[in-house]
């Protein structure tokens, strides 16, 4: 596994290094063969608390987890436990559509041990829908909309490129534009 670390307002130390290195190849033990992506990792200080952010690119899936906390081995390690979760939640429904689809291998290795995993399945409940006509407005005036109404993103029909956009506010404060690629 190839781990690639970068920090943010942060100077990546040695012993940092170490750890996040030392964690996340715990995850390898999940795998059949060794991980050919890399592992991307950044670790940041975002208002006071200690942030890591961590992507997994496997084939068909992007496994991401972003912990928070005062301090950064605390949120390595609960990175790690949602990582492990994300893995294992994965394996679970890879595993039984492999079986259902008649496959012979597994993915993913077969825990032998006496402890035993049950993943509840989780269940989608669509409990609102709404429809709404899409007013032609540009990005400033869109984030206008969506301080006003107190949500944190706001759909819009962009009228400067005439596609359906997205604006939102992200965790430091700042706003971010979500467009569709054509």
């Amino acid at each position: 596994m190839m781990i690639s670390i970068r920090g943010e307002h942060l100077e990546v130390t040695e012993a940092l290094r170490d750890y996040v290195d030392k964690k996340l190849t715990r995850l390898e033990r999940y795998f059949e063969a060794p991980l050919t992506s890399d592992v991307q990792v950044k670790l940041s200080v975002i208002k006071g608390l200690q942030s890591i952010e961590v992507s997994i690119p496997l084939t068909g899936v992007l496994l991401r987890a972003e912990e928070r906390n005062a301090d950064m081995y605390a949120s390595i390690d609960l990175v790690v436990d949602k990582l492990e979760r994300q893995i294992r939640k994965h394996k679970t429904r890879t595993n039984r559509k492999i079986r259902q689809e008649g496959g012979k291998r597994d993915l993913f290795k077969v825990e032998t041990s006496a402890v035993t995993y049950v993943e509840e399945e989780e269940d989608f409940e669509l409990v609102r829908n709404k429809r709404f006509d899409l007013k032609p407005m540009d990005v400033e005036e869109a984030i206008l909309q969506m301080n006003m109404v107190g949500h944190s993103f706001f759909v819009f029909s962009n009228m400067d490129t005439d596609t359906v956009n997205v604006v939102y506010k992200r965790n430091d404060g700042k706003y971010g534009l979500i467009e569709p690629a054509i």
